[in-house]
């Protein structure tokens, strides 16, 4: 009789179950908003990325409705051969405007935009400096690179220089890689420090900006423009499917790195361009942004509102200074269950544990919106304090 080749699926589940890391995949059945129906059962939402509501919102709706009628359903190519169409090259343009920058090049996702650039810009030869922290996008962007990975300690410009130091000067070129806002800490990047240290040994300076951008700076324009770096940071990575609530990646930076990323990027080359609703609707998020800061001052009314509120209360929240709000718990068991009696009490918001974050730092990660009126938040701290109650959390 054949052994089963895949028995090893079985005792990896087991495994994980028994530690409580087994992910258990709730189903959405509405559009995100900050009430949506889950599992068939309509909850508060804390649970998604959908900072300023544009994932529902009308503009962008009819934006992606209008495109289907007039460009189709789909590109049918790679942006390369015969994918590019003038809506992409549209909100390149006005991307890049929003950014303060010469050029922006859009890719299916963030994802991919990490995946396009970092294996672009270094290989074999080279070193990239990378935060312990990084996202995985960015983690696997530096290892189909093939150039030497050499982590830093977290949000540490002075661990930074020691590393750099450190490091024998064998490379061709180095390339500083860092998330700016963390998503699962909601912690920002220093930046301006790493730009100095970038500076003073001329190496490439990357962020990957998917959680500051429609969040930081004036009117969301992203964490260059929070720490009035415009100029400076070599290259920007973007997500068009947080903030701005559609799907979708982009690369920022000066016309010559944005041109060899369209001769380079794999993703850009051997992938479907992204559909032209999908690009439309981006097109709307920029027009809403450039029109108001109000969605982006009413994200952060609501951030400084309930993070007060959380702590008053007794819940450790970590180190963020973002809309990003993680209720630290510890053990993955512990937050599982957290969660699970929060749901049960009419609220939506995901436990995180190993390998998402470090063993022993699992968390519910909370992400407020602009969308959440000020009866929302009352009626999610109401439950939080009470499961936090029966569970002896606070």
């Amino acid at each position: 009789m054949s052994v089963d080749k895949f028995a090893f699926i079985d005792e990896e589940t087991a495994a994980l179950k028994e530690q409580g890391l087994y992910i258990n995949i709730r189903t959405i059945g509405s559009p995100q908003g900050a009430w949506t129906v889950v599992d068939g059962r309509r909850v508060l939402n804390f649970c998604v990325n959908n900072y300023l509501g544009f994932a529902n919102h009308p503009k962008l709706k009819e934006a992606a409705k209008k495109a289907i009628d007039e460009w189709g359903v789909g590109p049918a190519a790679v942006r390369s051969i015969a994918g590019t169409m003038t809506l992409h090259v549209e909100f390149e343009k006005r991307m890049a405007a929003f950014k303060g920058v010469e050029a922006a090049v859009s890719f299916q996702s963030g994802f991919c935009a990490n995946l396009a650039a970092i294996p672009s810009l270094v290989g074999p030869e080279d070193v990239i400096f990378s935060d312990e922290l990084n996202h995985a996008s960015i983690i696997d962007g530096c290892r189909l690179s093939r150039a030497k990975i050499v982590r830093y300690p977290h949000c540490d410009p002075d661990g930074l220089e020691e590393v750099i130091r450190a490091e024998p000067k064998t490379y061709r070129r180095a390339l500083i890689v860092t998330d700016g806002v963390f998503s699962m800490d909601g912690d920002v990047a220093p930046l301006d420090k790493f730009y100095e240290v970038a500076q003073r040994h001329n190496f490439i300076l990357m962020v990957d900006d998917a959680h500051g951008e429609g969040v930081l700076g004036k009117g969301g324009r992203g964490i260059v423009d929070h720490f009035h770096l415009h100029g400076k940071v070599d290259v920007e990575v973007g997500t068009l499917s947080k903030a701005f609530g559609v799907v979708g990646g982009v690369v920022a930076g000066s016309q010559r790195v944005v041109d060899y990323l369209r001769q380079k990027a794999r993703p850009f080359l051997f992938s479907s361009a992204v559909t032209p609703a999908d690009v439309a609707a981006c097109i709307a998020a920029v027009d809403v942004l450039e029109e108001s800061t109000e969605l982006v001052d009413r994200l952060w009314e609501n951030t400084r509102y309930f993070k007060s509120e959380m702590k008053r209360l007794g819940f450790d929240t970590g180190f963020s200074t973002t809309p990003i709000t993680p209720v630290m718990l510890g053990e993955a068991p512990l937050a599982k269950e957290f969660s699970r009696r929060l749901f049960e009490n009419g609220l939506f918001a995901m436990a995180l544990g190993f390998p998402t974050v470090p063993r022993g730092k699992a968390r519910i990660r909370v992400m407020i919106s602009a969308v959440h009126t000020k009866d929302d938040l009352d009626k999610g701290l109401e439950i939080f304090a009470k499961v936090g109650k029966e569970l002896g959390v606070i």
